[in-house]
């Protein structure tokens, strides 16, 4: 009697979270087994805690970031030699082995020659079933835990798939440590963070360098760039008629720098001043803001005390 081997894996196509195999010899049977997909996530649960207690299990699994770094074909490779090697342990008897899909990954072992591939296996036999559910549960509850880690990605929803919310989650907050960054969308969207971000670096030393031009030509001298303590920084010192200038640099396309000055920030310019002024005691100071425009113009100075 052909006794089978059930291999399947869960998670190949997410932009998160771990590729899982699960692997299945039955030691009797059970009934409503089916592909994974094709159940309510009420009906797998109960069904894979039947299958732990009524079959030889293993589960292979393969973290993002490792699949990121040996790629999708050796992480399937490797998940499922880790599973069936739980199965081995275990001492389950088979003789015969079914993936579902049309990739034998133990082809290159002494198993490789009992392998059947064969497309839609998880719906039509109950051990690949059975490795598909089991597989599809232990993921989904890691999803889970993931999301009391990674709060506002929605893991407990979408499960690392490419879902709308799930992109909208990666355009508000970036991607976290389980992202694939191999996987296009997580790449393109780290590559474009990186070119925005180089480019804001950009703007603001060009913005800057207009502000202090500016000062330098209306009689200020400059004393500081960029003057920095662990604690703050300021952008521009300058100096006119005796009196210190702690100027906050402000690139804004429409002008308007100042309404980007809330009392938190003036509480912090005043710190970072105050710091400054250890140095230079007994001199007049005042917190300024320069507002540099679209063409990088200064459109507005204001001293603000």
């Amino acid at each position: 009697m052909k006794k089978l081997l059930g291999i399947d894996e869960v998670g190949r196509g997410p932009w998160a979270g771990p590729l899982v195999v699960g692997a299945c010899v039955l030691r009797g049977p059970i009934e409503g087994l089916t592909d994974s997909k094709k159940l309510t996530a009420r009906r797998r649960e109960v069904l894979a805690a039947e299958i732990q207690e009524k079959a030889f299990c293993g589960l292979g699994w393969v973290s993002a970031a490792e699949l990121d770094k040996i790629g999708l074909s050796a992480a399937l490779r490797k998940a499922c030699r880790s599973a069936v090697e739980q199965v081995q342990a275990a001492h389950a008897e088979f003789n015969g082995i079914i993936i579902d899909g049309t990739v034998n990954f133990l082809s290159d072992t002494s198993l490789g020659k009992y392998v059947t591939v064969k497309p839609k296996a998880d719906l039509l036999v109950p051990e690949v079933s059975a490795a598909s559910i089991i597989a599809k549960v232990a993921r989904d509850n890691y999803m889970i835990e993931l999301a009391e880690r990674f709060p506002g990605y929605g893991f407990e929803k979408h499960v690392g798939y490419g879902t709308a919310a799930h992109k909208a989650a990666l355009l508000s907050l970036g991607p976290c440590e389980e992202h694939r960054r191999s996987f296009r969308p997580i790449a393109e969207l780290v590559g474009t963070q990186q070119k925005e971000a180089a480019a804001h670096v950009i703007s603001g030393q060009k913005g800057e360098q207009a502000a202090a031009n500016y000062l330098a030509e209306r009689g200020f001298t400059l004393l500081e760039r960029n003057w920095k303590t662990k604690w703050c920084e300021i952008d521009i010192v300058a100096s006119k008629d005796d009196v210190l200038y702690f100027v906050e640099v402000k690139y804004r396309r429409d002008g308007g720098g100042i309404n980007a000055i809330t009392p938190t920030k003036q509480k912090q310019m005043r710190f970072a001043a105050e710091l400054f002024l250890q140095k230079h005691p007994n001199t007049e100071a005042k917190l300024a803001v320069v507002t540099v425009d679209a063409g990088y113009k200064v459109s507005d100075f204001l001293a603000l005390e």
